[in-house]
């Protein structure tokens, strides 16, 4: 059975929390997965949920709120001894403000929405000169994205890796992290390319980062699935960025080299099950590399492009895993993100498995809307990136694409 739960333009269907909830309490439904996107880290949508009986897979509105305050998050990991990027110590409503945490910390800085993710309302303010127009656009951005104009001001770290962990907890304090997933090839701050193992790491570090991932977990009172995000630079150090309260784009990769199905696994801990495995069952096997297909143009700033789709063939094969909604006559909204396709290999080592993404990529067709294919397909082939040395100045330092 299908709903409308209303026409195209997300504040009035996607972001509308009484039209989900009532789409629910008409389909009979006992649940909601939020997916990851929308209304996924919105507290008070969880907290409708919880209070008219409906199970919010994922972990409870006081956790999201808390964690999706990145200045609330960094005080509950500097507590808990994890460590984190110097940044502001609270909330940040006003340039003038800004620019005196600015001071403080010392240029370069990152300028981030206090709440929400996926690369919105950020901005690098190099000197103090450019602070002002950075911080009010980066606020523009967050008051749009998220409803929310509060800022919050840390170090720039120029060009380090992006490494996330996954985690999963229950109801009944067992905590688990599922290995690393290397997202430092980005555009606009948004992650374009996303791998498992990570090049970057040791097993010595991969060990000491997970341990961080499952602490900072542990610190947020977290449940269900979730993504601890650092950063980590040339010399090995690594910092605490922010904590994801939700399943993300990529976790495919994740499910690829561990054998492990996270949707089902947050099905089973919201319905008040406890983790079917113990961190002694998990095990990375073999290598896992994921491409975002983007209705985009590359050589135009990353230009969305929005239209019809008058062919598509996607590749197939062994190890080889498509996610997308999109066929031969689907019209791409321009309300939505330009993300149209995941493509998701996987093979017994990192070389292999770069091979299979070139085939994989070579094979599939889109055709009607111009995407980034041959850009993915350049990155497969760049020595850099093969050689795993890409960070997240790869775009814009090694192929020379603004972002």
């Amino acid at each position: 059975m299908r709903l409308c739960i209303g026409p195209a333009a997300s504040a009035e269907s996607y972001l509308d929390m009484e039209r989900i909830v009532s789409a629910a309490d008409v389909m009979g439904a006992d649940a909601i997965h939020p997916g990851f996107g929308f209304l996924s880290e919105n507290s008070r949508f969880a907290e409708i949920c919880e209070k008219c009986g409906i199970r919010f897979i994922g972990p409870g509105s006081h956790v999201i709120a808390h964690m999706g305050n990145k200045a609330e998050a960094r005080k509950t990991m500097i507590q808990a001894g994890i460590p984190v990027v110097p940044g502001s110590r609270n909330a940040i409503l006003t340039v003038e403000d800004g620019l005196a945490a600015a001071e403080e910390i010392g240029y370069p800085v990152m300028i981030k929405a206090a709440s929400g993710g996926g690369g919105r309302g950020m901005r690098i303010a190099e000197t103090q000169e450019e602070f002002e127009a950075q911080f009010r656009t980066a606020q523009r951005e967050a008051e749009v994205g998220f409803a929310d104009p509060s800022m919050y001001i840390e170090r720039c770290v120029k060009n380090p890796r992006h490494i996330e962990f996954q985690i999963l907890a229950d109801s009944f304090g067992h905590i688990v992290h599922l290995g690393e997933r290397d997202c430092s090839v980005q555009r606009r701050h948004q992650k374009v390319i996303e791998e498992s193992p990570s090049p970057a790491l040791s097993e010595e570090l991969r060990s000491r980062m997970g341990a961080a991932a499952v602490k900072a977990a542990s610190a947020a009172g977290y449940e269900n699935a979730g993504t601890v995000e650092f950063l980590l630079d040339s010399s090995g150090e690594f910092y605490f960025i922010e904590m994801n309260t939700r399943i993300q784009v990529e976790h495919a990769v994740t499910e690829a080299v561990t054998g492990r199905d996270l949707i089902k696994e947050q099905i089973r801990i919201a319905a008040g099950e406890p983790l079917s495995f113990t961190q002694e069952e998990v095990h990375l096997q073999g290598h896992a590399v994921e491409c975002r297909i983007n209705a985009e143009n590359p050589e135009k700033n990353f230009l969305p492009c929005p239209g019809t789709i008058e062919e598509v063939h996607f590749p197939g094969g062994n190890g080889i895993r498509v996610d997308s909604a999109i066929y031969a006559g689907y019209r791409i909204p321009p309300q939505y993100d330009s993300m149209i396709a995941k493509v998701i290999v996987h093979a017994p080592d990192r070389e292999a498995a770069l091979q299979k993404m070139r085939s994989a990529l070579d094979e599939m067709v889109v055709m009607g809307v111009e995407t980034n294919l041959d850009f993915q397909y350049q990155i497969m082939k760049n020595q850099v990136f093969c050689d795993g040395k890409a960070d997240t100045g790869f775009i814009e330092n090694v192929l020379k694409i603004k972002g």
